[in-house]
């Protein structure tokens, strides 16, 4: 991205364990071979501004979302929380929650799409059958008509496989605006796909209250 990042004006939660961000679309989460700029590096140097220079600056995010999507992503201040926060990711009890554009629409605007996920280099794979080294892929979606081609798609994402709402929303006929790799021929804008992360429902790792982080696509 060329675009300079206040990475203070995206903080949507904060506190002595966790720090929220919205990503913006078109920046990475974590350093690639290449040296992107990315969003943990943001956070990183957001909170050593706040620490004394002999103070170690720990950030780590527990989940990821790709380049062209924006959203929320969790990061965790202490190691002593990490640990707690995976658990919580890998147990499949955080709630994770979408909003996604689209030109197409299913015939039932409300519904749950499910197929066998396999990534196969840097694609999603899918089948309504079972085959070799696939798992189960599960979205529930209800979809709000704004126009005559723009679908506002509400997702709650079940399952977090690789590119699993791009691949599955294309399988349905509807590829998101600006996704090429799923066979989106309509543009978007550049270095992005008109896919969000939108709400993130999680428990505390210390009070062990539930966190409600939203923040709504502009689309």
């Amino acid at each position: 991205m060329t675009v300079a990042i206040n990475i203070a004006e995206l903080i949507l939660f904060e506190d002595e364990y966790v720090v929220v961000v919205h990503k913006p679309c078109g920046l990475m989460v974590e350093p690639d071979r290449n040296g992107h700029l990315n969003l943990l590096h943001l956070v990183r140097a957001y909170l050593r501004k706040s620490l004394p220079k002999e103070a170690e600056v720990y950030a780590q995010h527990i989940h990821r979302l790709d380049r062209p999507v924006s959203g929320i992503v969790l990061f965790a201040k202490q190691r002593a929380v990490l640990k707690n926060l995976s658990e919580q990711f890998a147990a499949r009890t955080v709630k994770k929650y979408y909003q996604a554009l689209t030109t197409q629409a299913p015939v039932q605007s409300s519904g749950v799409l499910e197929h066998w996920h396999r990534k196969e280099k840097k694609k999603a794979v899918l089948s309504p059958e079972e085959f070799p080294y696939a798992e189960k892929a599960l979205l529930r979606y209800s979809i709000v008509q704004q126009s005559a081609d723009r679908f506002l798609w509400n997702i709650e994402l079940h399952t977090g496989k690789f590119h699993q709402i791009r691949a599955q929303l294309s399988d349905a006929g509807c590829p998101i605006m600006g996704d090429a790799l799923y066979n989106s021929t309509q543009p978007y804008k550049p270095d992005a796909i008109a896919l969000h992360a939108c709400k993130l429902i999680f428990q505390h790792p210390v009070t062990h209250r539930e966190m409600v982080i939203e923040r709504t696509a502009e689309f």
